[in-house]
């Protein structure tokens, strides 16, 4: 991995820097964590211009980081963070979207924006990721073998994430609502309720009508009829819904990907509560499955980013 983990010239300021939360870090040259820092301002929480004003009076305070090179990742490089960084078109690996970097100032200590990516859908509409991007190139960075043939991963989310790798490049990936459909629905629709989401039987049902042909707007509706009907208890209303959809999402990127039981593990990267579900749903369609759930490929992405990126 040394051709692909060069040390950075001292120690630098990183972040994962979203629409809800940011994550900070002090890291060593050689990618190792000095120290760490979760903060409570997601750039949907700011106004226009203050994620700049943050960055500058509590995160590098806050992480003793007021001289530090800094380099930002996720939705601060969009309209709503620091600065509204253009997209980069796939194909890319690190090194080339190392050299898109955007830098945020001339004045004061160094601070770079990761571009986000964008890629075509099949249908030819455009499709684009910020934050993700990182994180998937820091899995790669972390293991020489996964940069090596084809490989799909699969970062569950508000916008879940499906990204196709070919021998350590992203090639294209698509994004899927399924998240935020289920949060809007279950508090704001007739398909509402408080229950939580963990029914594994009612999951599977849910699986199970979600791999079903037929317009999902359609088959939401089952959630309602058969509460109503008197097929399933209220308290298992939710857990379906959950179900249902990551299902249909399930099945249809399997087929957009072409997987099946012959093909390599599904990388699954995220928070470990959302994993269990893909990896249930991938399961009932054959398909192995690997998960990472922590910290280390955004970090390993965010070290390898700031080397190519500055060291040139």
């Amino acid at each position: 991995m040394s051709d692909y983990s060069p040390h950075a010239p001292g120690p630098f300021l990183a972040a994962d820097w979203g629409t809800s939360n940011l994550r900070a870090w002090v890291l060593e040259p050689d990618g190792s964590v000095r120290d760490g820092r979760k903060f409570p301002w997601g750039v949907a929480k700011l106004q226009p211009g203050e994620a700049r004003t943050i960055l500058e009076s509590e995160v590098r305070p806050g992480l003793q980081a007021e001289v530090l090179p800094a380099i930002l990742c996720g939705m601060v490089g969009s309209a709503l963070g620091i600065a509204a960084t253009p997209y980069v078109d796939c194909p890319v690996d690190a090194r080339s979207l190392a050299g898109k970097l955007h830098r945020v100032s001339d004045e004061g200590p160094a601070a770079y924006i990761v571009p986000g990516l964008r890629a075509r859908r099949p249908n030819g509409d455009p499709d684009v990721i910020r934050g993700e991007e990182t994180k998937v190139l820091g899995w790669l960075a972390l293991d020489p073998a996964r940069r090596e043939g084809r490989r799909v991963l699969c970062l569950p989310g508000t916008h879940c994430k499906w990204i196709l790798i070919e021998d350590g490049r992203i090639e294209r990936f698509l994004t899927a609502m399924s998240g935020e459909l289920f949060d809007v629905l279950s508090h704001y629709s007739v398909l509402r309720s408080d229950e939580p989401a963990d029914d594994e039987a009612a999951f599977d049902a849910g699986l199970e009508a979600g791999e079903e042909v037929g317009a999902l707007a359609s088959r939401l509706f089952a959630v309602r009829s058969r509460v109503v009907g008197g097929d399933m208890p209220a308290d298992q209303a939710r857990s379906y819904l959950s179900g249902l959809l990551i299902g249909d999402e399930t099945a249809k990127m399997a087929a957009a990907f072409g997987l099946d039981a012959a093909s390599g593990p599904v990388a699954l990267l995220g928070e470990p509560h959302l994993c269990r579900w893909y990896q249930r749903a991938l399961g009932r369609l054959g398909l192995a499955v690997e998960t990472d759930a922590g910290d280390a490929p955004v970090l390993a992405g965010l070290h390898i980013l700031f080397c190519e990126g500055t060291i040139r």
